[in-house]
């Protein structure tokens, strides 16, 4: 992030270059990366008190690990302020006097990053603003969740195995879970290795939000489908686990695409896998209307920060309208391949308005054969996050014959 690169890449060039690493280790750089950009704000209104000048971007980064550490694990202040110095290499005295600094006034400090709200909420001014104006009872409920960890829930494969079934062989192996809203939720988050029948593609790792996508598309046997924007191939494959559906899953990113077909290849499942902008008929179209559209659509993915803790870091607000203009272009591209009588499940990982319900607005507006679904007694669906689930958006669009 302080590069300008997403946490994604960076950790896969971590990686790469460092193939050694074990699947804890792996884990746990991972975990102190998350839990320092999550609250990088916060730390940097620190040292902006606790520096007479920025330090240069290794030293930063390593103060932001190690302010992120304390906070979690005030007890282990010494080991933490230990482990910092010895990772310092030839800044061992600078970063070891701010954190012993910090320490001491650290009561101080926080009553002044209180009174910051960008400090205080660890976002953004202009998010903050956004969602004050967006969600004026919930704003404060929705920072908290994206400053919090993920739960880890779990989509069973339903043509395999039961979840009943599948909740008696977690708690069989000692894991801790519970069914929620159709999803199962684990107690504490584990490696995808130690979950029973991981590797036989008897259950995937997918938020329980996510899993409303398939759900809500009104599937059925024999029908002709299109998942439009499908990596990384979750809904996917949930659509293919739900019905013997026609269904051709297509995404713009080549690299992002094979795993699309890694993860149907896991479960036994089988799609049409294309690459080609959803947007660009001439390129992948065949002229045969679909009878379903999944439109999960690129967005600003405010709903999942607390997976991606960099999203709300590299965004910038002039790219909420450029999401919104690129949305507009899919929804018009998909209406042309879309059936008569056909419906379209638009979908966003989004909480903001211009990429939900006044995108779907303006677009039922403009297309005199666009009849709005009802989701759950509602025009549309907007989850907010929470404990059980990231933040979702949906509408069920039905093209009148």
């Amino acid at each position: 992030m302080i590069a300008g690169r997403s946490l994604t890449e960076a950790l896969q060039r971590l990686w790469q270059s460092q193939p050694q690493l074990s699947g804890g280790q792996r884990g746990a750089a991972q975990d102190l990366a998350y839990a320092a950009l999550r609250r990088c704000r916060r730390d940097d209104f620190f040292l902006a008190r606790l520096m007479q000048k920025p330090p240069p971007a290794p030293v930063r980064a390593l103060l932001l690990v190690a302010l992120a550490r304390l906070a979690a694990r005030p007890e282990d202040a010494h080991t933490i302020v230990d482990q910092a110095v010895e990772a310092a290499g030839r800044h061992k005295a600078l970063v070891n006097g701010v954190l012993r600094n910090f320490l001491r006034r650290r009561a101080e400090l926080e009553a002044a990053a209180g009174q910051d709200a960008a400090a205080r909420w660890q976002h953004p001014p202009w998010w903050l603003a956004r969602l004050r104006r967006a969600w004026p009872q919930d704003w404060q409920g929705i920072l908290a969740a994206g400053n919090g960890r993920p739960p880890m829930a779990l989509r069973v494969n339903l043509r395999r195995v039961t979840q009943t079934d599948f909740l008696a062989r977690l708690a069989q192996a000692g894991i801790e879970a519970r069914a929620a809203d159709g999803a199962i939720l684990l107690a504490r988050p584990l490696p995808v290795e130690r979950l029973p029948g991981f590797a036989e593609g008897l259950v995937s790792v997918q938020d329980a939000g996510a899993q409303r996508a398939a759900r809500l598309l009104d599937l059925h046997h024999g029908l002709r489908a299109l998942d439009a924007c499908a990596a990384p191939g979750g809904k996917t494959a949930h659509i293919l686990e739900r019905a013997d559906v026609d269904l051709t899953a297509l995404d713009a990113d080549a690299g992002r695409a094979v795993r699309v077909s890694e993860n149907l290849l896991r479960l036994g499942l089988g799609a049409r896998v294309a690459v080609a902008d959803s947007r660009d008929l001439e390129a992948w179209w065949d002229g045969r209307a679909f009878d379903r559209i999944l439109a999960d659509v690129p967005c600003s993915a405010s709903g999942v920060v607390r997976r991606h803790p960099d999203i709300k870091w590299l965004r910038r607000e002039r790219d909420i309208a450029r999401f919104a203009d690129t949305q507009a272009q899919i929804l018009a591209a998909l209406w042309r391949v879309l059936a008569p009588g056909g419906k379209l499940l638009y979908a966003t990982c989004s909480v903001f308005p211009e990429e939900n319900g006044r995108q779907i607005a303006a677009f039922a507006a403009r297309q005199e054969d666009c009849l709005r679904l009802p989701l759950d007694g509602a025009p549309e669906l907007q989850l907010l996050p929470n404990e059980e689930h990231d933040g979702f958006y949906y509408a069920l669009l039905e093209k009148q014959a």
